[in-house]
């Protein structure tokens, strides 16, 4: 994950084996693909908004179903179930994986061995890790080791997709497959609480509506994912003995993403090759149908409920089917009909998207209180009334963005 040559960077490999570490015969590195640098943009984007201030606009319109709807669309659903909020990371995680050949074959272009790639990739692991944790450390009195962020998450599993990038599709469809079944049955396997237990020991309500049956394996913060949390987290200083993430999420999370990954690792290794365009699109509109199709199979019946925050298999499935749609769409718009114009506010941020990640996290406070000392403390107020939430949002959208337009103008690219 980089940014324009960022998660570009990790734009592809090649088809083959590993490159020998011996000088590699001239090679002519892929052309970018602009839907991924499209695509990219637009999650970061969502991303960076925080909602767009929607959620608090929509506090006043209950009765209003189209200001719920949007309400639900840019927030995270509580447990089952998706919104469009739900599939950012997921996105970002697929685009890894797209990216990823087009990256190895631009640096075999360039003559570099399997070694030098592979010591780049795991370098590149662990500097997503680190900045994540160094990411959510902000504010706090030490560090804070975490390792529920979306960086760190594909940290953790990036090097795994970088060795099945030069294994035959028929293997990462397998190794995908292989990973989800193996994490569905060990959270199958892992013992549900006792009668009696304790939940609010847990950090889960007493409202919480617990799912029943098989189901149940897959609970808030007593399943295997929470059990090995409480074992692992502990393993550093903290400020005080981790018992539980309030959210529900989990380290062990990086499995399934993985899984994520290598779907998005087949999905560019279809868009770098030599097929047909209208095939590549049917070939990812087919796989779409099939992952939101087995997802929901899978999750109705409760064999494995849809939950995005422990990252069950069946999210991983569903979610991955959104995300071959949505490559879809952006690759017949954007590389098939040459229709990009519309798309350079998104391209400029997908060409840089650590450095948007970076300033999302750590600047807005300041851009916010810079524009209120300059422009007045209550000028959203008095300019957007009751939809001020939503003006002061696009504002620091909008300065967010320019940050980012100023490093593109001047080719200035935070690559990992």
């Amino acid at each position: 994950m980089e940014t324009s040559a960022t998660i570009e960077d990790v734009n592809t490999a090649t088809e083959a084996s590993p490159p020998a570490d011996s000088a590699a015969p001239p090679l002519t590195a892929p052309p970018r693909v602009a839907s991924i640098d499209a695509y990219r943009g637009l999650v970061m984007l969502l991303m960076a908004s925080e909602g767009l201030g929607i959620t608090k606009v929509a506090k006043s319109f209950v009765d209003s179903g189209f200001w719920q709807f949007l309400s639900y669309q840019v927030d995270h659903v509580q447990w089952i179930g998706c919104s469009l909020w739900d599939l950012i990371q997921p996105s970002f995680t697929f685009l890894v994986g797209v990216a990823l050949p087009y990256s190895i074959a631009s640096r075999a272009a360039k003559g570099d061995s399997f070694r030098t790639m592979l010591r780049h990739a795991v370098v590149r692991s662990l500097a997503l890790v680190f900045l994540g944790i160094l990411l959510r450390s902000d504010g706090k009195i030490q560090t804070n080791f975490t390792f529920e962020d979306t960086l760190t998450q594909i940290g953790l599993g990036y090097t795994f997709c970088f060795l099945l990038a030069f294994r035959p599709v028929r293997v990462q469809f397998g190794a995908a497959l292989g990973l989800l079944a193996a994490y569905w049955l060990a959270f199958l396997l892992y013992p549900l609480p006792a009668s009696g237990f304790d939940y609010a020991s847990v950090g889960v309500p007493a409202d919480w509506q617990h799912l029943q049956g098989m189901a149940a394996h897959w609970d808030k913060n007593t399943n295997l994912a929470s059990g090995f949390g409480r074992w692992f987290m502990n393993l550093f200083p903290r400020e005080e003995p981790f018992a539980f993430n309030s959210g529900g999420y989990e380290t062990l999370s990086f499995i399934p993403t993985l899984g994520t990954m290598i779907f998005g690792l087949m999905a560019g290794g279809l868009l770098k090759s030599s097929v047909e365009a209208r095939e590549k699109i049917r070939v990812l509109v087919l796989a779409g149908i099939a992952g939101l199709v087995v997802g929901q199979l899978l999750g109705l019946t409760g064999i494995c409920p849809i939950v995005k925050r422990i990252w069950t298999p069946s999210w991983t499935i569903f979610s991955a089917g959104w995300c071959c749609l949505i490559m879809a769409a952006f690759y017949w718009l954007m590389d098939v009909r040459q229709k990009t114009r519309w798309a350079f506010p998104l391209i400029v941020v997908g060409m840089n998207s650590i450095a948007m990640y970076v300033i999302a996290h750590i600047f807005p406070e300041m851009i916010g209180r810079t524009l209120k000392t300059h422009l007045g403390q209550n000028v959203f107020e008095r300019v957007g009334g009751i939809y001020a939430p939503i003006l002061e949002a696009s504002a620091l959208l909008l300065v967010m963005w320019l940050i980012v337009y100023w490093m593109y103008r001047r080719k200035l690219f935070l690559k990992i």
